[in-house]
């Protein structure tokens, strides 16, 4: 079996922005197949009738989804082999038919790594904040 190919590390230098991403909007589907996948059976994410109960509209995403949107976005750009560090905060509930849009930027580069501040917006709200190092040599 052959061994992936490495991808060369990306340039990048403080001051840069990387290229933003736009997921959604948000289904019930997309929850649904998430908390398959992870394992996250919590009512909040399932139940409408629970999460009305608990002061929401209807159901809301989990954060890891968010935060695994967010590192996909962040290694398509980096390559996963170049990721350091990543540390993820959630800040809002995410709601079904929510646009999510990745942003980022670097605030320092020194010693061939950069530090990136990231966020996951939903429509003027902040998700998700995240902070990142990549190696960049």
């Amino acid at each position: 079996m052959n061994a992936p190919a490495r991808r060369d590390p990306v340039a990048a230098d403080s001051g840069d922005h990387l290229p933003s991403r736009v997921i959604g909007p948000i289904t019930r589907t997309d929850i649904v197949r998430f908390a398959g996948a992870g394992g996250d059976f919590n009512p909040l994410h399932h139940d409408p009738e629970f999460a009305t109960s608990a002061g929401f509209e209807d159901v809301i995403a989990m954060g890891q989804m968010q935060a695994g949107m967010l590192a996909g976005w962040l290694t398509d750009w980096c390559g996963v082999e170049h990721l350091v560090e990543l540390e993820t905060r959630f800040r809002r509930p995410v709601e079904l038919g929510e646009i999510l849009t990745f942003s980022g930027e670097v605030v320092a580069a020194e010693d061939g790594q950069v530090r990136l501040e990231l966020r996951a917006m939903s429509s003027e709200h902040l998700a998700v904040e995240a902070w990142a190092v990549i190696r960049t040599r």
